[in-house]
């Protein structure tokens, strides 16, 4: 198989984030909160991107800041997606007044923007990784209903689910073995740019202060730490900025090679 070289980089540089963040703690230099220098200290052989701005060795803020904004941003997308997906189908199936109902329900929380709603709730409750994780899938799987639903809705008028029904087959199978197989294209596509946006997201929140607390570390923390060193021309706040850009250029280009390589819709199981 011939992998595009767009793709490759992406894949490439995916899994070195992802890796990265697996094996954080044995490639820190440092632990994540351990003052090890002077404030703001240049690139050197013991902190190869220097310091921050209360002199931690910034490279290992990083690798555990992406271990931390990576790990919330997967999590929030696979709640997402599996809630939303599953209301979607279920929605699309069911029809009726059970359809209207999750609709129009979920238009009500659309037409709230997600950031404003997102620091409502967080500045009430206790700022904690399972919460922003709970708050950030729950309030984007509104996005992925959407997509899940439009796209069983085309697939449920399919002659294949309707040889199911006649078959006697039940909803569960209906919404498993005939839709969600033909309907995985667009969500697989789908699902790279929601987990994009989760990293935008956790990361907005931690540079507002709404996010990941200190002492731990994430990148919209770090940036946030050190944003006051780019006026005396330091730049420890650029780096968690390029690998938040890198991470989410390279997610992408891995989505569109899987979108590419996948038909939008396939055979339903007879």
């Amino acid at each position: 198989m011939r992998i595009p070289i767009a793709a490759l980089i992406g894949l490439i540089l995916t899994a070195f984030y992802f890796l990265m963040a697996i094996f954080a703690p044995l490639l820190a230099p440092y632990g994540m909160a351990e003052v090890v220098g002077g404030v703001w200290e240049p690139s050197s052989d013991a902190h190869l991107l220097g310091t921050d701005n209360i002199g931690r060795d910034l490279l290992s803020r990083m690798i555990y800041g992406g271990r931390t904004t990576i790990f919330i941003a997967t999590a929030a997308t696979i709640l997402s997606f599996t809630t939303g997906s599953v209301l979607g189908f279920i929605a699309a199936v069911l029809g009726g007044w059970a359809d209207q109902v999750l609709s129009r329900f979920v238009d009500l929380l659309m037409s709230i923007p997600t950031l404003i709603f997102a620091l409502v709730v967080l500045s009430v409750m206790p700022v904690t990784v399972p919460v922003l994780i709970l708050v950030m899938g729950l309030l984007d799987s509104t996005r992925v209903y959407r997509l899940a639903r439009a796209v069983a809705v085309d697939i449920e008028v399919m002659d294949f689910v309707e040889a199911a029904r006649l078959r006697g087959e039940g909803y569960r199978w209906i919404i498993f073995r005939e839709i969600l197989p033909n309907a995985l294209s667009p969500l697989v596509a789908e699902m790279g740019l929601r987990f994009i946006f989760m990293v935008l997201f956790v990361s907005t929140l931690s540079f507002l202060g709404l996010g990941v607390q200190p002492p731990q570390a994430d990148w919209g923390g770090i940036v946030k730490e050190n944003a006051d060193g780019i006026v005396y021309g330091i730049g420890a706040a650029l780096y968690p900025a390029v690998a938040i850009a890198t991470l989410a250029i390279s997610v992408n280009l891995v989505a569109d090679w899987v979108l590419n390589r996948t038909t939008s819709l396939k055979g339903g199981r007879g």
